[in-house]
């Protein structure tokens, strides 16, 4: 029944104080910033925590919220935040969690390579500053607009595209090896 209610309306229901609204938008929205996060943060307990937090600040903000800017938007713009606020309190050898590429081939030497292949694109990503991860983590992973993404980033559009550009200009060098 919720499910066919429109956000809005769960906004403003929500901002009112009613919980189950703000428990459906969470529902609505956990997947998509747990991914944010995780991709930013490359571990999952870390990712989960970020995603708590986001939407815990996003709680006690909404009051604060203009809807002047869909709701998504607005919570990818908490999370990115706290995104990058972890990664700026993390000291830069930080290891990440294993990531598993889900291959379904057979041949153990091509899901090795494919393993390997991600493992470094995922290494090379968290190397990235936080701005720039940022940027290609909402536009290349999220697939959010490049205007979507100076509106979560708060920045202008060129500096998101520049952001995304040295992104991967980095990640392109750092795999020159697997190509």
């Amino acid at each position: 029944m919720t499910s066919a209610v429109p956000e809005a309306l769960l906004v403003r229901a929500a901002k009112r104080g009613d919980l189950d609204a703000f428990g459906e938008l969470v529902r609505r929205h956990e997947q998509p910033i747990f991914r944010l996060a995780l991709r930013m943060l490359g571990t999952r307990i870390d990712a989960e925590d970020a995603a708590q937090d986001a939407f815990l600040q996003a709680w006690r903000a909404l009051p604060r919220f203009r809807e002047s800017s869909a709701f998504g938007t607005w919570l990818y713009r908490i999370a990115t935040n706290r995104c990058l606020n972890l990664i700026a309190a993390r000291r830069p050898t930080d290891e990440l969690e294993e990531s598993r590429t889900g291959t379904r081939r057979d041949d153990p030497a091509v899901r090795l390579e494919e393993r390997e292949r991600m493992s470094a694109l995922t290494a090379s990503i968290t190397r990235l500053p936080g701005e720039q991860r940022a940027a290609l983590v909402l536009r290349e992973f999220e697939g959010l607009s490049y205007d979507e993404v100076a509106e979560v980033l708060d920045v202008s559009l060129a500096a998101v595209k520049g952001r995304i550009h040295r992104a991967r200009l980095a990640v392109a060098q750092d795999l020159e090896g697997w190509r």
